[in-house]
C-alpha cells in the first residue's frame, strides 16, 4: 500500500493538532488550559453535528443512500473522520477482517495466512499459520503488512497481539493518538 500525498498531509496535520494539543495540555494557567479544552470540544461538537445531519442525509436517499455512506467510510480520510464522531458505519470486526483479506495474498505468497483470534478492548489477536509461524521474518511480516493493512482499515484498534511472536505491537494511528490527546477535553 502506497501514501498517497493526500494521506502524507492527513496524518501531518493530525500530528500537528497533537502537538499543539499537548502543548496546551502544559499551559501553566488553568483557566487558559481550560478555555482551549473547550474551544476543541465546542469545535468537534459542531462538526460532529454537521456530520451527522450529512450522514443522515445521504442514507436518507432511498436504496443509493447507505451504499454511498460505506463507500464513502471505505475512502481513508473520510473513515478517519467518521471514526472521530462515532459515525463509521462499518464496525471494527468488519474493518479488520477486510484488512487481512487485502493482505492475505501477500502471505499466501510467502506460504502462510492469518487468522483472526478475537478482538478484546480494541486489541486484535492474530495467529500466523503456515511457513510464517515462527519464522525469523514473522515479525517483519507482522510490521510491514498486517500492521500496515489495519492501520489503514482500523487506525481505532488499541493493539496487536499475535500468536508466536514474543513482541506484542501496539499500533498508533496519528488519528488514535489525536483521540488520546482529545482525551483532555472533558466529554
Amino acid at each position: 500500500m502506497s501514501v498517497t500525498t493526500d494521506d502524507r498531509a492527513f496524518r501531518e496535520r493530525m500530528e500537528r493538532m497533537e502537538a499543539l494539543l499537548q502543548k496546551a495540555k502544559q499551559f501553566p494557567d488553568p483557566q487558559v488550559r481550560a478555555q482551549v479544552q473547550e474551544i476543541v470540544q465546542s469545535l468537534l461538537d459542531l462538526h460532529s453535528a454537521a456530520l451527522e445531519k450529512i450522514v443522515e442525509a445521504v442514507a436518507a436517499a432511498k436504496s443509493a443512500g447507505p451504499a454511498l455512506i460505506e463507500d464513502l467510510a471505505q475512502d481513508d480520510l473520510v473513515g478517519n473522520v467518521f471514526l472521530l464522531y462515532g459515525l463509521h458505519p462499518i464496525d471494527l470486526e468488519t474493518r479488520v477482517r477486510q484488512a487481512l483479506e487485502q493482505v492475505r495474498p501477500l502471505l499466501r505468497s510467502h506460504g502462510g495466512n492469518v487468522e483472526l483470534l478475537k478482538i478484546l478492548n480494541g486489541v486484535v489477536r492474530l495467529r500466523l499459520q503456515g511457513s510464517c509461524d515462527g519464522c525469523p521474518s514473522s515479525a517483519q511480516t507482522l510490521k510491514l503488512a498486517i500492521e500496515e493493512a489495519l492501520y489503514a482499515k482500523a487506525p481505532d484498534i488499541a493493539g496487536i497481539e499475535v500468536d508466536g511472536v514474543v513482541e506484542t505491537q501496539a499500533i498508533v494511528e496519528p488519528l488514535g493518538r489525536a483521540r488520546v490527546a482529545l482525551a483532555m477535553v472533558p466529554a
